[in-house]
């Protein structure tokens, strides 16, 4: 142990903790670490000679291609290359086994940092029952901070290419962290090495997901273009366009005018964009894609876990929290692993505290409920104000500009809800105590991420599902408190607003999320830097030792890698469960992902203080969360396209009432008549006097109209039952129900197939661990006999021989 005085504070001092060759070997044979200890031999398998010529054909062809722009040029960076060795457990005994080159630089630092630890967690300071453990020394204030020492400066004045890299650190920020390399793989092996397999293993999972979006983003923006190329020949479109003597009823009461459906040409054109043929077609890819993402995840993953030597590893019993220690003391009861007595928490107390905390979970769902009930009184208030307005713009566009202003209120509503749901699953999940820091963690993460991904899709839900679908119709509206008219979709339809709200939604929250990432910590630390320029003057930054330097960076996140992870899994949320809407979601997640992962990684090089290494075989419970998001994709993805969309109405339409009834056709030509036929007929003068126009639309044709028509299907005002619901009606509405139930039983079968058929393991995996377990096994006899023969050899020579030995 070394003390030494801060520079900047006097009243601060670092305690440098160094581990010595007999320490970190004596500890790391007690924590079962894995060392190299033999290179890897692979054993080519025989190749038939068809298959050779083959591949001498595509070598051939490649030799025309660029090299693999996407690697690391491992000969330039000889650092990036690791010892392909097999490994074992570290044992002192038989530490002529391992390959030891140089005993400063066999543990690598993220592995001395873990020992290091380790025996920190382990140590009593005081004499006591529970005054054990570095935790409760941060806890009680005693220490300020713990974390290891980045290697030195990031930057360097000559460059890699030509004197190499100074340290590990550097090494990462030019090959990962800077923006030079944003096109190249991660060199995962690096990152592993200096900040452990938890980091490793979330770059990783990164990695991988940014990698399954551009098949997705490519489908995507194939559908968006396919709508593009197919706008001119869209008969619905042309027939919106062309319906000037189609008056449209007000969509608001009084200040609102009537309107030729021909104004609403543009966004019934926009509309088509991203509601064509291909979009079911798009939904049955995604859905299908979610879970062949998952599922070759599972493979990576345990590629990785072989790689990185976590297959066989299994987590240590944890340690007790210090606050279910303190809250529990008094009962106490037998550990059945470590036989040792510790505190017990009885069923009726946590029975009831998780009651407590489910009622709290239930309110804050309340509460996200209620904030979008206030946005839709704003929407149903303000639309009557926008129809009123001065400026003909927002006037004669008067739901679009409802929309967009209640999108982008509901965005800040959600942020601001976001820091109270942080504050209140940190008290239900402290009401809880939980007994370990594991059981704390995931129980904090289902309650961030319920409170999370409830306030980021309820208003989403709201438009997708509910808006203008229990409006009532003119004469006969369905009220808010018996004041507000509900307010209604656009003369296109509804699928507009729902991607206005994604689209609006999707990027605000991506910028937000990357400023906080980055520019947060940039500006802390531009402003210690500040102030540390102001009191001791611009020449003595050089000067300041490492431990200094980091100490004024600022510290990883409390909650580790929670918000990292959780912004990916809404942003997964996001481009699966709505997709059917808005095709061009994975590719704006895709070009945020490939910016998010050098934004990470920067931060993780240059902002923050090195975390601790630590291990982790897999992601943890967010599994478990993409799993659940997978399955209710399928379910939104039906009801969008079954409810939200008009696909279905036109399908029966064209076989049914187009002139193709019957004929088994559904082209374009057989959409003949459609925005007729999916119009009603209205008489003016049934209007609710609240409801009643200003306006009497004698500006259409110089002379009061009579009649109007609004989007539904229902009789004539001069029918036996005026304004009932036609035939074609529940015509449309059997066949949403029936494309619902075929849609998800179909796309549920072929998910459960995919993941039926995709084994978790890959063979030539399963192959070489059978063979790394063989050759393990051979390796260990024949250096345990080679050892015994020394032993023998020596004996003989000493005099020392026994008859009773082995030969």
């Amino acid at each position: 142990m070394e003390k030494e005085s801060s520079l900047i504070n006097s009243d601060i001092i670092f305690v440098k903790l160094h581990a010595p060759w007999e320490v970190l070997g004596r500890y790391a044979e007690q924590m079962n670490v894995r060392m190299p200890f033999r290179r890897k031999i692979y054993y080519l398998p025989r190749r038939y000679k068809f298959m050779s010529r083959i591949d001498k054909q595509i070598s051939r062809f490649r030799r025309w291609l660029p090299k693999k722009p996407m690697r690391l040029d491992k000969e330039t960076l000889p650092d990036l290359e690791e010892n392909d060795c097999y490994t074992a457990p570290f044992s002192q005994q038989r530490i002529h086994h391992f390959i030891i080159h140089n005993k400063e630089t066999f543990f690598n630092n993220a592995t001395r940092s873990r020992i290091v630890h380790h025996i920190l967690q382990r140590i009593k300071y005081e004499e006591g029952k529970n005054k054990i453990g570095l935790n409760r020394l941060l806890t009680n204030g005693s220490y300020e901070a713990a974390f290891p020492l980045h290697e030195g400066s990031y930057r360097s004045k000559n460059s890699i290419r030509t004197h190499g890299a100074e340290n590990h650190r550097h090494l990462l920020y030019e090959c990962w962290a800077s923006w030079g390399v944003w096109y190249k793989y991660q060199p995962l092996d690096l990152v592993r090495r200096y900040f452990g397999e938890k980091i490793g293993l979330y770059f990783a999972w990164l990695g991988w997901y940014t990698g399954m979006l551009f098949p997705a983003a490519f489908i995507g923006l194939f559908v968006f273009l396919y709508g593009v190329t197919t706008l001119d020949h869209c008969q619905v479109s042309k027939e919106v366009c062309q319906a000037t003597d189609i008056i449209m009823c007000p969509v608001c009461d009084k200040y609102c005018p009537f309107m030729r459906l021909s104004d609403s040409c543009v966004y019934a054109k926009v509309t088509h964009l991203f509601d064509n043929g291909a979009t079911v077609f798009f939904a049955v890819f995604m859905a299908v894609w979610a879970t062949v993402f998952l599922e070759f995840w599972k493979r990576r993953r345990a590629v990785i876990a072989y790689d990185w030597d976590l297959i066989d590893w299994e987590e240590e019993e944890e340690e007790i929290r210090p606050q279910f220690e303190a809250k529990y003391s008094k009962k106490e009861r037998m550990n059945p692993i470590s036989g040792k007595p510790e505190p017990y928490q009885a069923f009726t107390d946590k029975c009831s505290r998780l009651i407590v905390s489910a009622s709290g979970i239930f309110f804050m769902i309340c509460v996200v409920i209620a904030a979008v009930f206030g946005i839709v009184i704003y929407r149903v208030v303000t639309v009557s104000t926008f129809a009123a307005f001065k400026w003909a713009l927002i006037r004669n566009n008067s739901q679009v500009a409802t929309t967009g202003t209640a999108v982008c209120i509901n965005f800040c509503i959600i942020m601001l809800l976001n820091v109270l749901y942080e504050k209140v699953a940190l008290l239900l999940t402290n009401l809880e105590q939980p007994r370990t820091e594991s059981e704390w963690e995931n129980s904090f993460t289902l309650k961030m991420f319920l409170f999370q991904f409830v306030n980021l899709n309820s208003s989403t839900f709201y438009i997708a599902f509910f808006l203008g679908r229990f409006t009532g119709h003119p004469g006969a509206y369905l009220r808010l408190i018996n004041r507000w008219r509900l307010e209604e979709c656009h003369p296109s339809g509804c699928l507009i607003d729902l991607c206005m709200q994604m689209g609006i939604i999707m990027v605000l929250k991506q910028t937000w999320n990357n400023f906080m990432e980055l520019g947060y910590p940039l500006i802390q630390n531009w402003w210690t830097r500040r102030k540390v320029r102001q009191e001791h003057g611009p020449e003595r930054k050089i000067s300041f030792p490492q431990w200094e330097k980091d100490y004024n960076l600022q510290p990883m996140n409390a909650y580790g890698l929670f918000d990292e992870y959780l912004e990916m899994i809404l942003q997964f949320g996001f481009t699966t469960i709505f997709v059917a809407a808005f095709p061009l979601a994975p590719l704006l997640a895709l070009l945020n992902n490939i910016i998010e992962i050098r934004l990470d990684a920067y931060k993780f090089v240059t902002q923050w203080r090195r975390p601790l290494a630590s291990r982790a075989k897999d992601i943890g419970i967010w599994y478990g969360i993409l799993e659940g998001i997978g399955i209710l994709s399928v379910i939104t993805n039906a009801f969008v396209i079954a409810i939200t969309s008009d696909f279905i109405p036109r399908l029966v339409y064209a076989y049914k009432y187009g002139p193709c009834a019957g004929q088994g056709e559904a082209g374009q030509k057989c959409m003949v008549g459609y925005v007729n036929a999916s119009l009603s007929v209205f008489r003016i003068s049934d209007f609710e006097n609240r409801s009643e126009p200003e306006s009497d639309g004698s500006e259409f044709s110089g002379t009061p109209l009579k009649y109007c028509r609004y989007r539904d299907y229902r009789d004539p005002p001069h029918s036996l039952v005026p304004y009932g619901y036609t035939l074609q009606f529940w015509h449309v509405l059997a066949a949403r129900l029936a494309f619902i139930i075929v849609f998800e039983h179909l796309v549920f079968c072929i998910k459960h197939l995919i993941s039926y058929l995709i084994p978790d393991l890959p063979k030539d995996l399963r192959d070489r661990m059978r063979r790394e377990k063989y050759l393990i096994q051979e390796m260990m006899y024949e250096a345990e006999l080679e050892r015994l023969q020394k032993e023998r050899k020596e004996r003989k020579k000493n005099g020392k021989a026994h008859h009773n030995e082995w030969p």
